[in-house]
């Protein structure tokens, strides 16, 4: 004979909903991080994990989205081959492109901050294309005020060497990304 048991929520549905979606966009950043290439002049490779980044901020906003690229660089550390080119490790973090995957977390709250202009994601039908692009753009500046210098003082670069390796040749491709991105989200392919 069973007995009827009560259950606690102890965990409210939009919580795990938030968990859930920060936990695909660390599977889809590391992806994106595969798509990677080296490049003979720098030692910051090309890839497509800055879409990752945008779409957390942009999707889940500062707190969650935070989380989720903050979730994304654990599991880098702890040994998973999500990082550019299946690297991984806290070495890996602490090399010349660990500035990047540092601003990555920064970038990701503070695109979410600017998007929607608080903790709480808001729906992004609700954005503006100049608020989305402004949030892209910091974001993206953000991620090179952390990597550029980390860059200069890991590889024993000037600051200046380590700005045109480590940003301004990559200048064109991320203005693409982050065009691309805004373009995503005027499309209503981001809208929930």
């Amino acid at each position: 004979m069973s007995t009827p048991t009560e259950t606690v929520d102890l965990i409210d549905d939009e919580t795990v909903g938030y968990v859930a979606r920060a936990a695909l966009l660390v599977a889809l950043t590391g992806g994106l991080a595969q798509i990677s290439l080296r490049v003979p002049f720098s030692p910051v490779p090309v890839s497509l994990q800055l879409f990752g980044v945008f779409l957390a901020g942009l999707v889940l906003g500062p707190v969650w989205g935070g989380f989720a690229i903050a979730l994304y660089l654990l599991v880098g550390v702890v040994g998973a081959p999500v990082f550019s080119n299946g690297g991984a490790g806290l070495g890996y973090l602490l090399g010349p492109t660990g500035g990047y995957l540092v601003g990555f977390l920064l970038a990701a709250v503070l695109i979410g901050a600017v998007v929607h202009r608080g903790f709480e994601p808001r729906p992004l039908e609700l954005v503006s294309l100049p608020t989305v692009a402004v949030g892209l753009l910091l974001g993206l500046g953000a991620i090179y005020a952390f990597g550029v210098p980390w860059l200069a003082f890991t590889a024993g670069y000037g600051i200046e060497k380590a700005a045109t390796v480590g940003m301004v040749l990559f200048l064109p491709g991320d203005a693409i990304k982050v065009a691309a991105t805004a373009l995503l989200v005027r499309g209503g392919h981001l809208v929930r």
